[in-house]
């Protein structure tokens, strides 16, 4: 059964004092320990959206925009100001564990134990997940060889490249089967032809009826892949819709 993603009016606030140095400022012992007023950086204001079962989605948006902090509320890593978020039937906050069994994350940045080989990471992914060893060996090999990574499956993952990195990374949030897939900026940096595998790769797992969530900045990607999507900047929508009906929008 496929699985929809939905927010209400949420809301991020970070708080991060300056640098005790800053503009080569010197502060004294005194003025540290006084009450200043923290800084707050608004990276979600109201933000409200609703994902369709079985679709892939985009948020759109420049550097700074919100994308990776709405990703990361949702995937229960960042903890809202203000709002509600929902996988499923599943709140985020108040249903972590439920919610983790649903989805899939692909970060920003590979984040991959370099000590381990791209084999032993995805059968210990399954591992983490209750899948039987023979079940999670053979998922392992099915997906090396999908992603084109079978050669490299015996050779530690320190001295992949970086489009071999997030090629596995996909495949490691794969393992499990997820009904919802996360990808933060899932093309940053790959070359053209692992761009376009990859974007197959994922119309394909959308063809099974999971649901897909993307962010990205690139224009081309998200009328590639999304069904529908919403533009963000400074943490709010600033439009929504199919891709052809934002570029019509567009005057000219």
């Amino acid at each position: 059964m496929a699985v929809g993603v939905r927010t209400e009016d949420l809301r991020k606030v970070y708080h991060s004092a300056p640098p005790m140095a800053a503009a080569g400022l010197i502060v004294r012992p005194q003025e540290r320990k006084s009450k200043q007023p923290k800084p707050e950086i608004k990276a979600l204001d109201g933000l409200s959206l609703e994902v369709k079962a079985g679709e892939i989605f985009g948020l759109l948006g420049p550097n700074g925009a919100g994308k990776s902090t709405t990703i990361g509320i949702l995937t229960t890593r960042v903890r809202a100001t203000g709002g509600h978020a929902w996988i499923g039937d599943h709140e985020v906050w108040q249903e972590q564990a439920k919610v983790k069994r649903l989805i899939g994350v692909v970060p920003q940045r590979p984040n991959l134990d370099f000590s381990l080989t791209a084999r032993e990471i995805l059968i210990f992914h399954a591992a983490y997940f209750g899948i039987a060893p023979k079940e999670g060996s053979k998922r392992a090999d099915e997906l090396l060889e999908k992603f084109k990574l079978t050669d490299r499956a015996a050779q530690l993952t320190r001295g992949f490249s970086g489009g071999m990195m997030q090629r596995l990374s996909i495949a490691r949030a794969m393992m499990h089967d997820p009904e919802v897939l996360f990808l933060d900026e899932p093309s940053a940096g790959l070359d053209p032809q692992t761009r376009i595998l990859l974007w197959e790769i994922i119309r394909e797992y959308n063809r099974l009826g999971k649901t897909v969530v993307l962010t990205t900045h690139n224009m081309e990607e998200a009328d590639a892949l999304c069904q529908r999507l919403v533009i963000v900047d400074h943490g709010r929508i600033i439009a929504q819709g199919t891709p052809t009906e934002l570029k019509r929008s567009i005057p000219g």
